[in-house]
Order: structure tokens, then C-alpha cells, then sequence
């Protein structure tokens, strides 16, 4: 079977069913809408997969948007940090529902959305990120409104509120409790509403993640307070779905036994540098290897890994998980070759579905 040269993304259709499956089991037993968080993935040539389990995307730009809409179809929810006045009136027309970051955006906005749902970002004040980076509920949060009396001020113009405070969060219990602060301490406000998303990072699709029970509370909550509830999962729709293929290009020993494949963790899988994380690499076998990525920035390092025999130039290494915030980040530094794009489909063929040439380094500059 032939394969793309390497790095490539190698997106597998049978694992990415797999979790859409669960999707739609949460989807029919809660009552709970999911759309797809275009922000983390927005590879569209399995759009064509996805949303027959999905009930369409969620954005955080007009271009995300946009894509939705073009691509994925079904239901768009339009969501930006701060709305340009060059940009509103294509973002109302791409979107069936429009969500606001502040007060201020909604008044200010918000007789251009005649026509489609509007809402507002809530903000709880606390969340489960471990990364001060992507609390959402940092000190000085600009992300969101929390104070009672200007989301009161808002209820004449709003029909719904997102509400996006967990991440990568596995632990069923938190979420429960954290859900009920929710519902003490804005309880008032839920009641008035007509749909309410609860953003993404709910790690559900995850091994032994108890999910009838995420579904039955969601039910519940729906049911209390009168609301369509919507999840917007990112991570959870794809995790465990693809591989970022690298091939060895050179081996190295300074003291420490090192790899430098064909790749580069700061321009194809970034999220794990911003937050010093290490790549998910082999690890069975007795033979140790830091895997090093080719550019000239000294800690372009994946991590280490574990083989069953040595590696030797030009063996193919396979890095777990690298779907989510890695196709949406990738970039031109140094000019290293971007990794091309390939799915394989449920009978085990493979197909590229995009490559990326000098030309396109090149038209991305001036």
C-alpha cells in the first residue's frame, strides 16, 4: 500500500466512528445537542463522517465560521472573542445562532442579528483548567460575563448562554458538582433561557469515561430548567483517532541515545510545547531514544520513547493522538516541509487528501 512521504497526519476513519458513535449515544439518551469545536478540528474531508453523528459546529472567527457552514453544514453557533464591524454582517449571515463575549458586544451588535438566536458568554469564575493559559476563569478573565446585574441586563436581547469552563476534564464527580455551582448560583438567569451550551472539554469519549451518567445529569439539567442543552466537543470527538507520522533522519548519541525525525513538535504538534507536554510515543521495548524534531530551535523535542530493537535511519515512527489543536496550529517555521494530510478509510486503504508544496510556504508570505 503506498503511503504519503513523511510527516503526515494519518487521520483513521474506523477509530473516528468509533467516537461519533459515543456521541450519538450521549446525543439520544440526554436530549443534548453536540456541535463540532472548529477551533481544535477543523479537518474537513471527514465532515462527510462526522455529521451524521454531530448536529453541526461551533466557531471561535468568522473564517471558522464560515467553514462550518460551507463544509459541515446543519446547525452554525457564531462565537468570537470580539466581533470587527467589517465582520458582523457576515458572521449573522453564516450563523443560526450568534454568541457574544460581553455586554458590550451585545449592545453593540446586536441589532445587526435580526433573524437568528443570540446569547451571551457566561462566565462561572472557576473551571477545570490546569493551565493558568487556558483558564478561562483566571483572575481579570476577559472571557465572559459573571456579574448577575449585567447578564440580568442582557435577558431582554439573549435567548441562551454558553457556558465553556471544563477542560480536558475525565472526572464525571467535578463535573456534577461543578454543574450544580452553576445552577445555585445562576439558577435564576437559566430559567429565563431557551438553550444553553456547556462549551467543550468534557473528556467523555475517553476509556471507562461513565457516560450514561453525563448523559442522565444533562437530561436532568435540560429538564429543571426548561433548556436544549449543547455540548461542543473538540478534544473528545477525535481523541485517539490519528498519528503524526515522521520517519528517523539522523541518530545521534551525546551521552543520551537521540532521533531527529522529519518533523518538528513546534510546527506540527505546537500545543504541546505551549504547555510543556511531551508527545504520546512508542514505549515498549528496552531501547531508549529522545525523539528530536529538525529545526534549529533547541527544544524541538517530542519526548521519549521505547522501541523493541534500535532504530536506524529511515524507520517510521507513528506519534499517538496528534488529531486535536495540531492541523489548526501548524505553521511554516523554518521552512520545514508541512506534514500532508491522509486518511485511512474503514476497509484499510489510505488516500492522501491534501499536501502542502513550496509554492504555498512561499504565497504565505510576501
Amino acid at each position: 500500500m503506498t503511503q504519503p512521504q513523511t510527516p503526515f497526519y494519518l487521520i483513521d476513519k474506523s477509530l473516528l466512528r468509533a467516537n461519533m458513535e459515543k456521541i450519538a449515544r450521549l446525543r439520544d439518551r440526554s436530549g443534548a445537542r453536540a456541535l463540532l469545536a472548529l477551533k481544535c478540528f477543523a479537518t474537513w474531508s471527514v465532515f462527510d463522517l462526522m455529521r451524521d453523528y454531530m448536529d453541526g459546529t461551533t466557531s471561535s472567527s468568522l473564517y471558522e465560521l464560515r467553514l462550518g457552514a460551507e463544509e459541515f453544514g446543519k446547525e452554525t453557533h457564531a462565537y468570537s472573542v470580539a466581533w470587527a464591524d467589517h465582520e458582523i454582517d457576515e458572521a449573522v449571515s453564516h450563523a443560526d445562532k450568534i454568541i457574544f463575549n460581553s455586554l458590550g458586544q451585545l449592545d453593540r451588535f446586536v441589532g445587526k442579528a435580526g433573524g437568528i438566536a443570540t446569547g451571551l458568554r457566561l462566565n462561572p469564575r472557576f473551571s477545570t483548567s490546569g493551565f493558568d493559559l487556558a483558564d478561562p476563569a483566571r483572575p481579570f478573565s476577559r472571557l465572559g460575563e459573571w456579574d448577575i446585574a449585567r447578564l440580568d441586563a442582557a435577558m431582554d436581547r439573549i435567548s441562551g448562554v454558553m457556558i465553556h469552563y471544563n477542560c480536558e476534564n475525565a472526572d464525571f464527580d467535578l463535573f456534577d458538582h461543578q454543574l450544580g455551582r452553576i445552577e445555585s448560583e445562576f439558577g435564576d438567569i437559566l430559567q429565563r433561557l431557551d438553550w444553553v451550551s456547556l462549551g467543550g472539554g468534557i473528556h467523555f469519549t475517553g476509556d471507562g469515561y461513565p457516560l450514561d451518567r453525563l448523559a442522565d445529569r444533562l437530561a436532568a439539567f435540560s429538564q429543571k430548567h426548561g433548556v436544549q442543552v449543547y455540548l461542543e466537543p473538540g478534544e473528545a470527538s477525535i481523541t485517539g483517532t490519528t498519528t503524526l507520522q515522521v520517519s528517523v533522519l539522523d541518530l545521534i548519541d551525546n551521552g543520551k541515545q537521540v532521533a531527529i525525525v522529519d518533523s518538528s513538535i513546534e510546527a506540527h504538534m505546537l500545543d504541546l510545547l505551549i504547555y510543556r507536554e511531551t508527545a504520546k510515543l512508542p514505549q515498549d521495548g528496552p531501547h531508549e531514544y529522545q525523539i528530536a524534531g529538525k529545526t534549529c530551535l533547541a527544544g524541538d523535542i517530542f519526548g521519549d520513547a521505547r522501541f523493541a530493537r534500535p532504530l536506524k535511519i529511515g524507520d517510521r515512527i507513528g506519534i499517538a493522538d496528534a488529531a486535536g489543536y495540531t492541523m489548526v496550529k501548524k505553521n511554516w517555521f523554518n521552512g520545514v516541509a508541512m506534514p500532508a494530510i491522509a486518511i485511512r478509510e474503514e476497509d484499510g486503504t489510505i488516500r492522501t487528501v491534501r499536501s502542502f508544496s513550496y509554492d504555498e510556504y512561499k504565497s504565505s508570505l510576501s
